[in-house]
């Protein structure tokens, strides 16, 4: 299939392109800077240019039967006045342009696949969500609903699938990659009283998925990207320090982490169940359902 990647440079976007071209796909990926592609540039067509600005790339994209939007500039970062602007607009100017781009009438059947988060749900405690959920009420929830509205303004153009993604777990890259460094030294700990769920997601699982869901064309609007098992935040803390053979014993005040965070910090002191209903519906096979393996696979068993 001739797919379009906006986001290719990212942790997430350049795992997918290395599983799409394994997969046999032709990859145009937007990039403001290519060169952030590195080796994967001389396997796909790099186009030079940003989904924030409207551009000659729009009509490159609209010759794709794939879209697969992944842009949005980081949520960690204090949120002041600014980057909560920009956060937003990041995502929804992108998303709009985008849309504008997918022709009104097409030879092939266009699929757009746009990225959202777990977010969307807010702070539930221990309830489960699942894709037929309300959204919550604060900011980040305001984010994904945002985010999603614009996309599902495609919907008569194109099949339109909404990634509400969990922390992704995998090598060289995001969430795992930040915390290691101090599980290492012994010095990781729970943040809080540990008791909020974490819903994540194996890299790989999470690039299988976007293929498992560019290929079922019967599965359309929002999508859980989380593991069928997801876990407190003092579980995932023990299960990495036994993994790296390190103590975990240490917490994180909720204090401190609101000093330190501000009004982000409700989104790793709160958390949320996040369940994979649809991809389980539709026969999408895991192959980390139990967090335990996927740190092993991603950091390696430690042996004393």
């Amino acid at each position: 299939m001739r797919i379009f990647i906006a986001g290719g440079t990212g942790f997430i976007g350049q795992a997918l392109i290395r599983n799409l071209i394994q997969e046999g796909h032709s990859v145009t990926a937007l990039a403001r800077n290519p060169d952030k592609l590195g080796v994967l540039s001389s396997h796909i067509r790099p186009v030079v240019g940003s989904p924030l600005i409207a551009g000659p790339w729009q009509q490159e994209m609209a010759s794709h039967e794939i879209i697969i939007n992944l842009t949005g500039s980081s949520i960690f970062t204090r949120w002041t006045p600014a980057a909560k602007k920009m956060i937003m607009h990041s995502r929804v100017a992108s998303t709009k342009n985008i849309v504008q781009a997918i022709p009104a009438q097409s030879a092939s059947p266009i699929t757009l696949i746009n990225a959202s988060a777990s977010g969307y749900y807010g702070f539930c405690r221990d309830e489960e969500k699942y894709e037929v959920d309300l959204p919550g009420s604060d900011f980040l929830a305001s984010v994904c609903q945002a985010w999603e509205n614009e996309a599902l303004q495609a919907q008569g153009k194109a099949r339109v699938v909404l990634l509400r993604t969990g922390v992704v777990l995998g090598k060289n890259g995001g969430a795992l990659a930040t915390m290691l460094p101090a599980f290492r030294l012994g010095i990781g700990g729970k943040l809080g009283h540990g008791q909020q769920w974490f819903p994540w997601i194996h890299l790989n699982d999470l690039t299988n998925a976007i293929i498992f869901l560019m290929n079922h064309k019967e599965i359309h609007g929002p999508v859980n990207l989380s593991a069928p098992k997801p876990v407190r935040n003092k579980d995932f803390t023990r299960y990495l320090g036994q993994t790296l053979h390190r103590p975990t014993f240490m917490s994180v005040p909720k204090f401190a982490v609101r000093l330190a965070l501000g009004e982000l910090s409700s989104v790793v002191l709160e958390g949320c169940r996040m369940m994979p209903g649809v991809l389980l519906e539709n026969g999408f096979t895991f192959r980390f359902h139990e967090v335990q393996s996927a740190i092993e696979d991603i950091v390696g068993k430690v042996t004393r």
